[in-house]
């Protein structure tokens, strides 16, 4: 499946997106900024709200993108061509009372007047308020939080993971009540911050908004069209409201650039080297629209997105990239259990992933071990009779690189180890196998999937597929509701919640806890509550 055609040098790639060295330092704050940089702001620039992300001990990344018209046709977000200074200040109190950290970027064109200030200097383990100016106009207040100092053995840690989120589908009431849980140190976003689909008549679920321009209702493909579509998205209210309310972990799934894509093979057929263009072209609109440090910045196609973070000796947070890296698909999408499925080369991370994932669990020390993952790592067998079905999409195409992983756990005697994964729009607990032909077998590890934000509309209980995935013993919860999983992670147990709404084609649901269960430290397994 490789094109005839070579792919573009690097320096192709970035001639080709436009963002030297200089541009992406005076927007993280590690070059100066000149305090007269671009002269009058437009009134209400702040109409993406804030974020923050990438916490550590000593300072998070601070996001805002200035776009007094989020939603110009463009993708220019009704800036003028021109950068622009942009201040920033942090505090203990929300009142802004007690301000430890002050600071400035600038906003290029070239980032789409984002910025990502990389703070440091800040105490461990410690709430912090922040809000950023430009000229006379002051952005709402974000809530953040650093990570506990190394070596530190915090008494909790409150998660939540979400995923899967189509704006198109339904309202982003899932987010209102993640948003309102004011104790969150952090939220592990798992995929599918954006879809790439054009929207229509036929897909615009969300009642009581109108349809979108017909600047939407194609597939996006370019810088500006990607840009775009995250305006659209992050004008919700109730998205700002999640992102303002604690720091941000991220890994992406595939609609941040074309569904089901790997590597650099299209569904559709697109020829590598052109679709690299377009993965270059989404990476770095991801990267704009996001609180992603610099070291994550996009390289033309190439996004260093896999980072480990420790939250004291309590959780070593392993973000995964299952995308770039990935085989292409044997013979389809689902298959049998063929041999080419098991072909002892493939890999859903590639190699040099792998070899990080695996020496750093080799040197970790946490009591638990969470992997965040944008596909559900569980086997699932698809067929309810005596034959085999496998989704190759899930790490269920990859069982080698999987048994690769189960070893390791094993030869580093691995403490803890959790999945966190979304994709499938479905809530689902599991717990993951020694022998996923043996029920009996010893239980590894558990995983935790989180429904969908918005995707598929209202939902259910169940549906049509809740019968195959509970037909696998190992599967403990099928849910087909809309939510997120909320959790709370201490040295001796993990309580993880399914939250749901009934519906999302119209605002204001109501949340509630589908199930609750909770897993011991040194006993991995899923003991449910209710």
């Amino acid at each position: 499946m490789r094109s005839p055609l070579p792919a573009p040098r690097r320096r192709t790639f970035l001639a080709m997106t436009g963002v030297g060295a200089a541009a992406f330092a005076v927007g993280t704050g590690h070059a100066a900024a000149d305090e007269t940089v671009g002269g009058k702001v437009p009134a209400d620039p702040f109409g993406l709200g804030v974020a923050s992300g990438d916490p550590l001990p000593d300072g998070v990344v601070l996001w805002t993108r200035l776009a007094p018209a989020p939603l110009a046709p463009d993708g220019h977000g009704g800036m003028p061509p021109r950068p622009y200074t942009v201040r920033y200040e942090v505090a203990e109190d929300e009142a802004f009372t007690r301000v430890v950290k002050r600071g400035q970027v600038v906003a290029t064109p070239e980032l789409a007047h984002s910025v990502h200030a990389e703070v440091h200097g800040l105490r461990p383990g410690r709430e912090y308020f922040y809000r950023f100016r430009a000229g006379s106009e002051l952005s709402p207040v974000g809530r953040t939080k650093t990570a506990p100092a190394p070596g530190a053995m915090p008494s909790a840690l409150r998660f939540a993971t979400a995923s899967c989120a189509a704006w198109y589908h339904g309202h982003f009431t899932a987010y209102q009540h993640m948003a309102q849980e004011q104790d969150l140190d952090l939220v592990l976003f798992l995929g599918d911050y954006i879809y790439e689909y054009g929207i229509t008549q036929t897909n615009m679920w969300r009642q009581g908004v109108p349809l979108p321009g017909p600047e939407h209702a194609v597939e996006i493909q370019t810088l500006e069209q990607y840009r775009l579509r995250y305006s659209l998205f992050k004008t919700d209210p109730h998205l700002q409201a999640a992102h303002a309310n604690a720091p941000w972990l991220f890994t992406t799934d595939d609609h941040e650039v074309q569904n089901n894509y790997a590597d650099e093979w299209s569904e559709t057929g697109i020829p590598p080297a052109d679709f690299l263009r377009r993965r270059a072209v989404a990476y770095r609109a991801f990267y704009e629209n996001l609180p992603l440090r610099s070291v994550m910045r996009p390289d033309g196609p190439d996004l260093d997105l896999y980072r480990r973070y420790h939250w004291g000796r309590l959780a070593q947070i392993d973000m995964l990239d299952n995308r770039q890296y990935r085989d292409v698909y044997p013979a389809g999408l689902v298959i049998d259990n063929s041999p080419e499925r098991h072909d002892p080369r493939r890999t859903i991370l590639g190699a040099r992933q792998e070899k990080w994932l695996y020496d750093g669990l080799r040197r970790s020390d946490a009591t638990w071990n969470l992997l965040g993952t944008g596909v559900v790592m569980a086997q699932i067998d698809r067929d309810t009779g005596a034959g085999e079905l496998y989704s190759n999409d899930m790490w269920d195409g990859f069982p080698a690189n999987r048994n690769r992983l189960w070893d390791a756990f094993a030869q580093h005697k691995i403490a803890n180890p959790v999945a966190l994964s979304g994709d499938i729009h479905r809530h689902v607990a599991a717990e993951l196998k020694a022998d996923w032909k043996d029920p009996g077998s010893r239980t590894i590890g558990t995983e935790l999937v989180t429904g969908s934000i918005g995707s598929d509309g209202d939902g259910g209980e169940t549906d049509g597929t809740g019968p195959i995935w509970l037909g696998n013993p190992h599967v403990k919860l099928y849910n087909a509701r809309r939510g997120y999983v909320s959790a709370t992670l201490t040295p001796g147990r993990l309580t993880s919640e399914f939250k749901t709404v009934d519906y999302v084609r119209q605002p204001g649901a109501p949340v509630r806890t589908a199930a609750r269960f909770v897993t011991e430290a040194g006993r991995p397994g899923l003991n449910r509550e209710v």
